[in-house]
Parts: C-alpha cells; structure tokens; sequence
C-alpha cells in the first residue's frame, strides 16, 4: 500500500475493513490479467492512494494522478510521463470526498467509478458527467428507510444526519418521503463535522428530551461516534435506530461498548455478493500462508493455512458488502476497456491509445442507468448479538428499488431482535391511537400526528383505529355503545304482540259484543212496550254504529300501513258521526213528541220517523263531506318518526293534513253538544223511561272523554298516542251504550211488570 509523501495528515490507524476492501480490488486485478478472455495480451496495473478519509486529500492524490509523481501537482500537466495511460479511478468511499473528486475529474472526462459513494447529487450529469457507482443512490434508500418507518408503523421520528452532501440530501429526501406517507418527524439534527465537539451534548438532549423512539440516522460511522460516546455517557437508551447503508455495517459503532445505545438497530445494507477464492486469497495474504490443494506440493518452509487464525479486529470474509463492490467495480472498468479495444479493432485501426472519454462509455457487463447508477438493490439488517459477544448484522429482508410497486419491500419480522430484547414491534407514536368511536381532534401548534381523542357525538360512529373524522349513522340505524357501529333501530308501534295492543285488540272485540248481545235482545222484545217507545228502528241503528265505534278501534292497532293510514280515522268519524246523529235524532224525536201534544202545536206534522233519518242523513253527509276533502288534498299516510324518542324508529300515521283531524273531531263535538243541551232541556219533560235523562248523562261522558283526549294525545308519544285514541273510543261508546241501553236491558230482563202499557201510560199520566 502505497500513500504520497505525508504533509500534516494525521494516520488514522490501521482499518481491516479497508485492507479487506484493498485485497478485493487486487484480486480482481490478478484474475483479469490471467484471463484469456477479458483483455487478453494487456496487464491491468494498480497504484492506490490513501485518502484518509478527507475530500482535501482524495484531491491531492487526484492531482498526482493527472499530473504525475512530483511535489508540484500541475493539474492537465504531467511532470513525469508514466509508461502506461490512466484507464480510470475507482473511490473514494465518501460521498463527499467523491464530489470534490468527481468535479476534478468530470473536467477531463476521466472514468470514475465509486465503490461506497451513494450521495444523490452524483447522479446529476451534468455535473458530473464520467462518475458511476457500483452502488444504489439515496434517491432509493431514501424510499426505501420511508417505507421501513411506514411499515412498523412509527409514525414519530427524529432525524439525524451528517452536515455532509450526504447526510443532507439522504435526510431532505427521507424527510419528504416520511411527510408523504403521513408520518411526522419530532426534530431533525445535524451532526457538525467541522467542529471538534461536533455538537453532539446538544444531540443528545434533543434525543432525551423526545418522546420519540425510533430515530433515522444518515451518517457515517466514524462522524456518529461523538454522539454515540454522548448518548453513553447520559446512559440515554431504549431508542430504536434506523441506519442508513452508510453505518449499518460499521465495525466503529458496531461494537459490545455500545450495544446498551444501538441493541436492535435495523437499517439498510449494500447487497452482498460471493466472490469465488476471496476467502482463501485473503487469508494467505493476511496471514503469509498457503491453503493445502491436491495436486500442490508445498515446500517445507512454507507456513500452511489452518483457518484457525484469528484476525486483527472484527471482520467478516463470509458477508461481503463494500468488498463486493469494489471488487465488480473492477471489473466494470475492464468491461469497458474490452469494449473500447473491441471497436477498435472492428475499425482496423493502427492505434490502441485509450482517450479518457472512450472509457465513460457505458460497459457491458455492469449495467448503470442513464445517471451511472447500478439498480436500487438492498439488504435489510438487524444488529443482534452472538453467543460470542459480538455485534452481528443479521439480514431480515431486502429492498429493490427497481421492482413494482408492491414488490419492492420484504421483511421477516419475527427475525428481528428489537432493544427490548424480544420480537415486539416497538412504539413511536406522538400520541396514542384513538379506538373506533372516538376521533382525532388536532392539537394547536403541532404536528398533525400529534392529537387528542374525542368521543364521537351522539348518533356518530367510528368504525376504524385513528378516525379523523366521525360518520353519522342512517337514518334508521343508531349507533351501540361503543359508537363503533350503527345498529338498527327498534322500531315502535302499537303491535298486536305488545300487551298493551293486545289488551286493547280483547277489549275492542269483548266491547263490541255488547251492541250485539242487546241489538238481539231488542230484537226479539221489539213487541213490548219500552222498545217500542223508544223507536225501535232508531235503537237498533244506533247498536249497530255502537258495534261498528267498538270495531273501528281494531284498525289502530297493528303495523301502520298505507291503507291502514289513509281509512282508520276517516272510519272512525263517520262511525262516530252516524252515532251521534242517531242520539240527536233520537233527543229531536223526544222534544217534538211532547211538544206537539200542545193543542194548536205546529209540531204535529214532523212526528214519524222521517224526521229522524232526515237529521242523521244530514249530519252524516257534512262529516262526509270534510273526509272526502281530507282524503283527496291532504291524505294520511305511514311516517318513520326519528326524532321523538333517541334511538327509536316510531312508526304512526301521519295524518296529512292535522287541521281536517281536528275539524272532524270538532264536528264530532258539535253533534255531541247539540244532543247534550236538547237533552238537558228536555230532561223535565213527562218522557217514557227518563230517555232524555239517559242521553244527557251519555253526552255527558261522550264530551267528558274526547275534551280529556286532546291534552293527552298531545304530551303522548309513539304508540301511546294511539292508545290514547283507542282508549276514548271504547270509553266513549262504553257510556253511550251504559248510559242508553242498560236501564232498558235492567227492566225487560229483570222488571219485565215494568216492561207493559200500562206501566207506560201511568209514568206519562204523572
């Protein structure tokens, strides 16, 4: 390992890491030179140089190779003319040692090609127009650390980078990828390079202070140091930390000294690859031995390999990452010389002097893109520790940039040892998920994954973890208790199966045999005096529009369909209403019987029955007349009620129009007044049996019911309304009947001597 004359650097120590990487890049020399078919007849020579890890030094050595071995680096002018022309230049490591490098290079078309490089910004060719890499961009890791955030669900992290090229682009575009996603970042850091105590005290309060657990981290491992020595000194642990390729696989912080800080660490690595008889190469050179093989004789001096010696540090010959990528990084370079020698050959020229620019030419074994990138390809590591103490990189998954959609990410997580030491999923949440039935209410001044939960309103529903916003239920659902579903409402009417309907639907049935019973019982006295005298036709149409009220109240009960709807309170007027009539008629025909038995009484010639049927017809055709109306403007019809009782579908009628329900009503009352106030002026009068008595306690009851009706149907609700309704028409038509007709069934079942002329005739004599 040849370095230029030392002018102030500081060694930094002899690395195995990067003697390995040296090894790989002479042993891809050697073999290209023996090969037959990959540059036959040429010798690929080597002359390393060391940049000791600074962008000022990868310059200089730069200038040496443009201008030749001399303390003065001319740059386009060489002092000492080599024997063999510059083919290319393989490094640096950095990416911003391979900026400064590339800018130089780019100049005169000088083929660079970087084996750990993986700074975005190098893909710009127009700034760099000879620089390729045998490495992915961070355009693509960037994608690939947002999607590993996204997919163990960390939707609060920190971010810290180098102040490098590569530390700020790699973090801007994490940071872009993470926003998209819908995650938030709790800080970014910058970790200053420049300063000697690289503000790592001020890193590592910021860590302390966050409720942040997962943390990104794009840095080299020799930069990361200061604040991993910070971060162990305030014994801060129990961060996740995700590594970008650059220190997922650093033998700096990978170590048992900082295991209690990064135990857990996942991250990006470069891809491995197998280079054949690396192993063995590197051990003889490593160790100034020789491996036995059959057919080999071996003097005696010679020192035989025996594997069980031990290397300088930690290093591992079985993974090989950067290695591998210096090591096809020479192989590109020769690919390419191959092509260029090909084409010349196939013009015939005399020349086989190399130009730097025919060598950018893309080679066509390796393939870059169109920016000098190979295709995106990663492999996903977990730091877990070994039986001997020693941090190893575990892969768990891998990532390709280049794959679809879908595709691109895999990972086995139960392979994954966190910093807890098991397999849970750590949190990094900014506040805790909101349960179905609650949503997200943001808080001021942060950011959105930064929240309170807030229970949904009443008759809202979330049904799903994290619910920005709550849903309202349809109108005939309502939501559980939870609020994480809508439940379908129960739906409330007068059913036959309540026991409330039921008693009714027994009572209406029950009531309306008495009409009945007492229409037969006038049937077969129709002979005998006091039916007689009380308009035997007039009584049994009466009983009849008695049974019908009694029956009509069998259409309130039950599911509200639209016939139903539109015919139960039209049925009930007009039954009520030839009732009524039928006791004003019958009130009528008791004042003109004993008013025109005035000597000179004009009344005489309106006694009969006539009259009788004249007042109902009339009386029936009005209330006739208001119902048809109702029914043709404003018919009744079934409503869904949502509204009066919370959680409760209330099915009724509706009754279209409520001013023709209460005019019916009203003429109802009408009749009903009229009949009490004939009857209670007529009370006095010699009639047979007290009849007009009889009909004024009836109206009496008649009224007393149907005023009481109106405030209670009006604070009543749902299905109790309904009752309501059916509970004044059987008490209404129970006092009609009771009031009427039991003093009569009384004296021809039990006073049948009551029951004779001459018994009538004396009540009249007095």
């Amino acid at each position: 390992l040849g370095e230029p004359e030392d002018q102030g650097w500081e060694p930094m120590g002899f690395v195995p890491l990067t003697f390995q990487w040296v090894q790989s890049l002479l042993l891809a020399v050697e073999e290209i030179t023996s090969s037959t078919s990959l540059l036959p007849n040429l010798t690929l020579g080597v002359q390393i140089y060391d940049s000791c890890a600074s962008p000022g030094r990868a310059l200089e050595g730069g200038s040496w190779m443009l201008s030749g071995m001399n303390q003065r680096q001319i740059p386009n002018y060489r002092c000492q003319l080599p024997s063999s022309p510059l083919a290319g230049v393989i490094g640096d490591s950095s990416s911003a040692s391979s900026l400064a490098l590339a800018r130089m290079l780019g100049l005169y078309h000088y083929p660079q090609i970087s084996y750990f490089s993986t700074s975005s910004v190098l893909s710009d060719r127009t700034q760099f127009p000879s620089f390729f890499r045998t490495v992915p961009s961070d355009t693509f890791q960037s994608q690939g650390l947002a999607q590993l955030v996204s997919y163990f669900g960390w939707t609060w992290v920190g971010l810290l980078a180098e102040d490098s090229d590569y530390g700020l682009d790699g973090i801007r575009a994490t940071k872009t990828e993470i926003l998209r996603s819908g995650s938030c970042v709790a800080f970014t850091e910058y970790i200053l390079t420049s300063r000697s105590d690289r503000n790592a005290p001020h890193i590592s309060k910021v860590i302390a202070d966050s409720n942040v657990n997962a943390i990104v981290v794009f840095s080299s491992g020799s930069n990361l140091l200061p604040v991993m020595e910070e971060l162990l000194r305030r014994n801060i642990t129990g961060k996740t930390w995700v590594a970008s390729e650059s220190w997922s696989t650093s033998a700096l912080v990978s170590k048992e000294k900082y295991w209690s800080i990064l135990k857990g660490t996942v991250g990006f690595a470069l891809h491995s690859g197998q280079i054949s008889s690396f192993k063995e190469e590197f051990w003889e050179v490593n160790f100034s031995c020789k491996w036995e093989k059959q057919g080999v004789l071996l003097s005696n001096t010679t020192k035989i390999c025996t594997g069980q010696e031990l290397l300088r540090g930690t290093l591992s010959i079985t993974i090989l990452r950067v290695t591998y990528s210096v090591y096809i990084a020479v192989y590109a370079l020769a690919w390419a010389l191959q092509n260029i020698l090909n084409q010349r050959r196939s013009l015939c020229s005399e020349s086989l002097t190399i130009e730097p620019k025919q060598n950018t030419q893309g080679p066509r074994e390796v393939y870059f893109d169109a920016s000098g990138n190979l295709p995106a390809l990663y492999d996903i590591v977990n730091w877990q520790m070994d039986a001997e103490n020693n941090v190893q990189q575990v892969k768990v998954g891998n990532y390709n940039g280049g794959a679809k959609p879908g595709h691109k990410f895999m990972v086995n997580t139960s392979a994954i040892q966190w910093s807890s030491g098991d397999h849970q999923v750590p949190l990094s949440i900014c506040s805790p998920s909101c349960p179905p039935g609650f949503r997200k209410a943001a808080v001021h001044g942060k950011p959105a994954c930064c929240f309170h939960c807030v229970l949904c309103p009443n008759g809202d529903i979330s049904n799903h973890t994290d619910s920005v916003d709550c849903l309202r239920c349809p109108w005939d659902q309502w939501p559980n208790d939870q609020q994480n579903q809508c439940l379908l409402k129960p739906i409330e009417f007068l059913s036959y199966e309540e026991p409330l309907g039921s008693t009714l639907l027994a009572t209406s049935i029950a009531s309306s045999t008495i009409p009945v019973a007492i229409l037969a019982l006038f049937i077969r006295h129709r002979t005998t005096p006091i039916v007689r005298a009380n308009n035997y036709s007039l009584s049994c149409l009466l009983l009849v529009s008695l049974c019908l009220c009694f029956l009509c109240s069998l259409m309130f009960v039950g599911y509200p369909r639209p016939e139903k709807c539109l015919l139960r309170q039209v049925t009930f007027g007009m039954v009520f209403t030839l009732c009524v009539s039928c006791v004003l008629a019958k009130t009528i025909t008791v004042v003109i019987a004993f008013n025109a038995t005035k000597p000179g009484s004009s009344l005489r010639k309106w006694t009969g029955t006539k009259v009788s049927y004249y007042v109902i017809g009339l009386c029936v055709l009005v209330q006739l007349t208001v119902c048809v109306g109702w029914l043709c403007l404003q018919p009744p019809f079934p409503e869904h009620d949502v509204q009066t009782q919370a959680g409760v579908i209330i099915i009724n009628c509706n009754e279209g129009s409520h001013a023709a329900f209460w005019v019916m009503l009203g003429y109802l009352g009408l009749l009903a007044t009229i009949s009490f106030s004939l009857a209670f002026l007529a009370r006095r009068l010699p009639d047979n049996f007290n009849e007009a008595k009889f009909i004024t306690f009836s109206m009496l009851a008649f009224l007393s019911v149907w005023v009481s009706y109106i405030p209670a149907s009006l604070s009543s609700r749902g299905m109790y309304t309904v009752a309501m309704e059916i509970f004044a028409i059987l008490s209404s038509s129970s006092g009609l009947v009771f009031c009427i007709f039991l003093p009569k069934c009384y004296i021809i079942i039990f006073k049948p001597e009551l029951n004779t002329k001459t018994s009538l005739m004396g009540r009249v004599g007095k």
